[in-house]
This record gives C-alpha cells, structure tokens and sequence, in this order.
C-alpha cells in the first residue's frame, strides 16, 4: 500500500492548456467552455474552423491535440496527460483575464496539474503567460502561426486577380479603363488641332460633372426614370379623365388668380394707405379672378364626378349637388366684389344670391335623395359609399 501511494505521488500530471483569449469559440460556435478532454476539444475545433476557416484559434486547438496524441503516445509511465481549452471574453481586458482565471480554476480542479503547456496563436502570450504562471508552472510554450504562401508568389497572384477583375468586371472596368480612355482620347484629338492647352479645362469640367452624377445619383436616377417610362402602363380612362379635370382646374384657378393681381396693379389704388385701400383691393382681385376660379374648381369636381360616374359611386351625386352650388358661388363672390369696391350699391344683392344659393342647396338635396332612389340600382352596394352618402 505504501509503495502504491508512493508511484500515485510520483506522478506528474501535465495539462496541455489552450487558451482562446478574445472569445472566439464561444462567440461563434456557442460552445461552452471549459473544454476538458481530447474528444470534446476536437469536436470543438472542426466546429470552429467550420464557422471561420480563417481563425487561427481553430488551429491551435488542433495544434493542442496533436500535441497530446504525440506526448501520450510517448509518455512515460509517471507522465499524465490531460487537454483542456479555456476562453475569455470578446470584449477583452479586466473582464477576459479574470474568465481565463476562473475557467483555469475549474479545470485544475477536475485536473490539477503539476506543470502546464501553454498553446496559444502567438497574439495572447503576453497577457496570459503571467495569469496561469501564477497558479501552475508553465513548462513550454508552443505558438501555432499559420503559414501562408510565399510573399512575393502572395503578392503576385493578387495583383493578377485583380488586373482581370479591372479588365473583365464591367463593374470596375468602366471606371478603371473607360473614364482613363475618354481622357486619352481626348488628349489625343485636341493634340492633332493643337489645343492641348484646353485639355487642363477640359479635364476639370469632366471630372467635376462625373463627381456631381456620382455624387447627386444622377444616373441611377435616369435610370429608374428610363425603366418607368419603358414600363409605364396607363391608368383606366376614367381615372385619365378625372387627372386632366384637376390639372385643367388648377391651372384656371392659377390663371384666375393672375388676372386678379394684374388687375390689382392697374387699379391705381394709393397703397401707401393700405389699410384704407383694402377693402377695394379685394374688391377689385375678387372681381376680376372669379370666374376662372369658379370655372377651375368647378373643372376639378366635374372630373371626378365622371370618374365615379364610370365606377358607379354614389358619391356622384353629392359632388354632382355641390358643382352647382359652387356655379352659383360666382354670383355671391360678384356681389361681395360690388360692396368691397363701393360700398354704396347696397347689400340687396348679396342677399339675394345667397338665398337663392340656400334654395338651390335645398332642391339640389331633394333631387339628390330622388334620383339615389329611383336609381339604387345603378350604384354598387357598397357599405362604405352608402353611410358615406346618407352623412353627406
């Protein structure tokens, strides 16, 4: 019994440690760590170098178990091995050295080893070799950098892949090759005639015009308007004839108000005084605007009328209520114009227009609820229209 104690305390237990300072194989892979054992540390590696060819931690770890399969295969009888990886964090500093603390404690106590190798990528030895020196010896250090090819044959190939992409790539080539062209073109012909000395301006308004396309997105936005026009599809007629009325309106009512200030500028009105003036400047912009002002937005609803004509809205027949009363506008506007200007003509007018406008609102709404009964079939029965119509 004494002597087996005695070959149990002779022996010496080596941890093969790889340490992934920054938290790769966590952040990629998901993979908790610590990672003790040579199966749960090869599994981990190809999972890493699966999601990231390019990770060189990946190839540490394989470093880490190749190096344990050749120290079992050579160890001495005294000798155990065990392969472990610990991580820290992404975010670095305080907060990864005391992880890799941490994890390095769990793993001495599933395994507490007499000596360590350490296998790093090279990048981490600095910040890490004191950290675990300071808990257990470090007996070898063993730095996996990846090699790449040559750095001439490196350098070499990637200037020749990307030559072809300039040359082949019409991405690339239009700006590697062409604009290069362009100017070399031009140099030439003004070289012929002997006006190279306006290339230099030339030069300039080139580039400044290719920086305010590029720059503005002039040319994506020539494409998009070229790709509409190629696959613009006119709307229903209807919907044609609803788009002129309000175009042709608006345009009335632009006209209308244009005629208003000219005649407000050939009213020879003293606008030094121009709260007193008011009044007949609005007189005479009334006056003289009206009619096309009527005429436009009476234009604009008559569209739309039609439109809902052909889709069979009931709507039609309140917008058809309202041209009218908006028609009947234009002699109310010709009295208030009457007054404004002078003020002596009398109000008699102005009543008068707008009674008759009242009546005519209220025999439009009765021919209005007529005409919507006796053709309640022609409008679509829509749920919508008619509580739209009965609170019109």
């Amino acid at each position: 019994m004494a002597t087996e104690d005695k070959a149990k305390g002779d022996q010496k237990k080596i941890l093969i440690l790889c340490v992934d300072r920054d938290g790769d194989l966590v952040a990629k892979t998901e993979i908790k760590t610590p990672l003790i054992g040579r199966k749960e540390n090869l599994n981990a590696a190809v999972a890493l170098a699966l999601k990231d060819p390019e990770e060189s931690d990946a190839n540490a770890m394989f470093e880490a178990v190749r190096l344990y399969d050749r120290l079992v295969s050579e160890s001495k009888p005294e000798e155990i091995f065990e392969i472990a990886t610990i991580s820290g964090s992404e975010l670095g500093g305080v907060g990864a050295d005391r992880k890799i603390v941490a994890e390095l404690g769990d793993v001495l106590k599933a395994f507490p080893a007499n000596e360590i190798i350490l296998v790093t990528d090279g990048y981490s030895d600095e910040a890490v070799l004191p950290l675990i020196e300071s808990r257990v010896p470090v007996s070898s250090v063993r730095r996996v950098i990846v090699k790449h090819s040559e750095s001439i044959e490196e350098t070499a190939a990637l200037f020749t892949r990307y030559i072809k992409m300039l040359v082949e790539n019409p991405r690339y080539s239009r700006i590697a090759l062409g604009l290069p062209g362009i100017l070399f073109v031009v140099l030439g012909i003004l070289a012929i005639f002997n006006l190279v000395h306006y290339y230099l301006m030339f030069f300039v308004i080139f580039l400044g015009a290719y920086m305010f396309v590029k720059g503005f997105g002039v040319d994506k936005l020539a494409r998009r308007l070229y790709t509409w026009m190629k696959e613009y599809s006119p709307p229903p007629l209807p919907v044609q004839i609803s788009t002129f009325s309000v175009l042709a309106g608006f345009l009335c009512m632009g006209i209308g108000v244009y005629l208003g200030l000219d005649a407000l500028a050939d009213s020879n009105l003293d606008f030094s005084n121009w709260l007193g003036v008011l009044p007949q400047a609005v007189g005479f912009f009334i006056l003289n605007s009206k009619d096309l002002m009527v005429i436009g937005v009476c234009l604009a609803l008559t569209g739309r009328a039609i439109r809902w004509y052909f889709e069979r809205d009931a709507r039609l027949l309140r917008n058809a209520a309202l041209i009218v009363l908006v028609a009947w506008t234009r002699q109310i506007l010709e009295a208030v114009s009457g007054i404004l200007i002078n003020p002596k003509v009398g109000y008699e007018a102005l009543i008068f227009s707008i009674v008759i406008g009242i009546l005519i609102g209220i025999a439009s709404l009765l021919v209005i609820i007529v005409i919507h009964v006796s053709t309640r079939g022609f409008f679509k029965k829509t749920a919508g229209a008619q509580k739209e119509f009965e609170e019109g």
